[in-house]
């Protein structure tokens, strides 16, 4: 059996779409083989001698295999099966023979469009699966269809598929969610993550600031932090070599009893992007979360499920806080210095010229930001380079630096004075969305600042960049206008920015908005929420849950059939249209065409009721059953002939 070259046509370019989306995860020399074959069957149909004999296939096989060899990320896994599929979907287009191979590459493709979904599940990548899906349903009945024609294989493939999503509706609400325990999840070893870590060096946030990935969104219950609060508590570091700072490991949760709040507290939603971490950017202080969440002893919030899934914590923060006494263990942490990379000599001279070893801690801290006020100071994210001494260059030559500049090096003197004190990184600020009333907080909100232990206050939260670039704690850094090497710009909210950017702005805005529903309601429709929700509708059981699944399916099946029963047909088709015209004729004598009744057997009882007329009936209807399903398309000579006979048809009954 030879495929119509309209069939293979079309069945290779929804393949191409297809895959398309795969060039983000699939190595190139994958991606390259898998479409030198599909070009190579593109020209084989018109050019079939120049596909393949079998011994080339098995070549190609051959090739392909070794391929998945030298790109090997082990037998199982999300990127293992993705690669094999390709290279199998891309080896069987060559060998395409019977109608049945159609049917297994159309399969196939439908394996590797939803594959997409373990990679990426946005909206846009949703509708794009559901378009090029849509694609290939139309593949499947230009196959089935004698006289295959494209569009009208979109249309019906369209059709089918519209009338089927209200069925799939019904099912992702009421279909009971099965979560698949984390012994089972294949992890892809080398899938990586930008985002912060559990060290600091020179250069290592200013990085991530270049980076517009979205971290998490945080929608309040009530009224927004002002910006200048809005700190997200991330991992502390508090052991350092003099360069590099690192986070001390905690086996231990924090006591809750010994932080005590005041002021207003502020309710939210956080809703976290997939990430490697643990870790839970919670609004500093977080005094209210609930399992699996569980703080450690430098109060970061972390998670006991896979953090590589998109979740959602609920949880409630005070502004206003006291940490408490301080253990020795914080103590000793909080004082260490480098043994093998002592403090400077000019280091201590500037802790004395602050007045550090004299005054009270408070006192200290201000004169250090003073200091950072006062002096020529700058605020950029491309500092020059400090590998000997950071701090030193960063403090008396240089000058010039990003937040983890800042914070290490008042740190860094708070220690010198003997004064307990550490590094804290998290996110700082977020931009909010009007249109959902949430913000989002993205790697360019990626921040360091500083905590001195000050007696009956406890830890204290101490941001030297905001001495000399407050602006950045007002507002994000706008990356669109940022000039590598000078100082750092910043989003203006002036009202009287140019009407195409602010349009811009807005439809960004609304997308987010639109977004955050399907990431929230959709996405995140795991089994608890589907419990929550189905609750407040009153289905508290499984049992419940099915009588409403298959009630709801039933009463859809029940509308679908009687709109298609019901449906007047309408056609495109000219020999079918003059074949009603006979039938409307057949009617005037009590013969009415059943639905499901074949035009042969319509025939046979027409002609008992009207056997004078038994010639002309069984003509009409050999002529009609050869247009509409005979391997060849229909003609105009045969359209005039049939349309001949329908019109001289009279019929009389006895």
């Amino acid at each position: 059996m030879t495929a119509h070259p309209s069939v293979l046509i079309f069945l290779l370019s929804s393949i191409s779409l297809i895959v398309l989306p795969h060039v983000r995860h699939v190595p190139m020399p994958i991606l390259g083989f898998f479409y030198l074959l599909v070009a190579w069957r593109f020209a084989g149909i018109w050019r079939p001698q120049w596909l393949p004999q079998k011994w080339l296939v098995t070549i190609l096989s051959l090739a392909g295999i070794a391929l998945l060899i030298y790109l090997h990320q082990g037998l199982f896994g999300r990127d293992a099966g993705t690669r094999l599929f390709l290279i199998a979907l891309g080896l069987k287009l060559m060998e395409i023979r019977f109608e049945r191979d159609l049917y297994l590459i159309c399969f196939l493709a439908f394996v590797v469009a939803a594959s997409q979904f373990l990679y990426e599940q946005s909206l846009l990548m949703g509708g794009y699966i559901l378009l090029v899906t849509c694609v290939l349903f139309g593949t499947l009945v230009c196959i089935n269809s004698r006289n295959p024609k494209p569009v009208l294989a979109l249309k019906t493939a369209s059709t089918i598929i519209a009338q089927a999503i209200p069925m799939a509706v019904v099912v992702f609400i009421l279909f009971p969610r099965v979560e698949a325990p984390r012994w089972m999840l294949l992890d892809d070893q080398k899938q990586h993550r930008t985002g912060l870590t559990d060290t600091m060096e020179p250069g290592s946030i200013s990085d991530l600031s270049l980076s517009d990935e979205l971290v998490f969104r945080a929608k309040f219950e009530g009224p927004i932090p002002p910006p200048s609060k809005r700190y997200w508590r991330g991992p502390v570091l508090a052991q350092t070599d003099g360069k590099r700072w690192t986070a001390t490991t905690t086996f231990f949760e924090q006591h809750m009893d010994k932080l005590t709040f005041k002021g207003q507290s502020y309710h939210y939603t956080l809703l976290m992007e997939p990430q490697e971490k643990e870790w839970v950017f919670g609004l500093e202080m977080s005094q209210q979360f609930a399992k699996p969440l569980s703080m450690d002893g430098h109060y970061l919030l972390t998670t006991s499920e896979n953090p590589d899934k998109r979740v959602e914590y609920k949880m409630a923060s005070y502004l206003s806080y006291n940490t408490g006494f301080i253990t020795q263990t914080e103590y000793k942490r909080a004082t260490q210095l480098p043994t093998n990379n002592p403090p400077s000599e000019q280091l201590k001279q500037l802790v004395t010229q602050l007045e550090g070893f004299t005054s009270p801690p408070q006192q200290f801290v201000e004169r250090i930001l003073n200091h950072f006020r006062s002096e020529d100071f700058h605020y950029t994210l491309t500092p020059p380079l400090m590998e000997d001494k950071p701090i030193d260059t960063f403090l008396f030559q240089s000058r010039r630096g990003f937040c983890s500049h800042y914070a290490a090096a008042f740190v860094y003197l708070m220690r010198i004075a003997g004064i307990p004190a550490r590094v804290v990184t998290g996110y700082q600020g977020g931009e909010y969305n009007p249109v959902g009333g949430f913000l989002e907080i993205r790697q360019t909100d990626a921040h360091a600042w500083a905590e001195v232990w000050i007696d009956k206050k406890g830890w204290v939260r101490v941001d030297p960049t905001a001495a000399v670039a407050p602006e950045r704690i007002e507002k994000n850094i706008n990356l669109e206008g940022l000039a590598l090497g000078e100082t750092i710009n910043f989003n203006s909210a002036d009202g009287n920015a140019l009407s195409a950017g602010r349009w811009l702005k807005q439809m960004r805005q609304l997308w987010g908005n639109v977004d955050y529903s399907w990431q929230r309601w959709v996405i995140n429709y795991n089994n608890a929420n589907q419990t929550k929700f189905l609750s407040s509708l009153g289905i508290k059981d499984i049992r419940t849950m099915l009588y409403w699944m298959l009630g709801a399916i039933a009463v859809i099946t029940v509308i679908l059939s009687f709109v298609l029963m019901h449906k007047k047909p309408k056609t495109k088709d000219r020999a079918l249209r003059i074949y009603y015209r006979f039938c409307q004729k057949l009617a005037k004598h009590g013969l009415i065409r059943d639905i499901a009744e074949g035009e042969q057997d319509f025939a046979e009882r027409a002609k008992a009721t009207l056997p004078d007329h038994a010639g002309d009936i069984d003509q009409i209807t050999r002529i009609f059953i050869a247009l509409r399903y005979g391997r060849t398309p229909a003609n105009p000579d045969g359209i005039k002939h049939l349309a001949q006979q329908v019109e001289a048809f009279k019929a009389q009954s006895k």
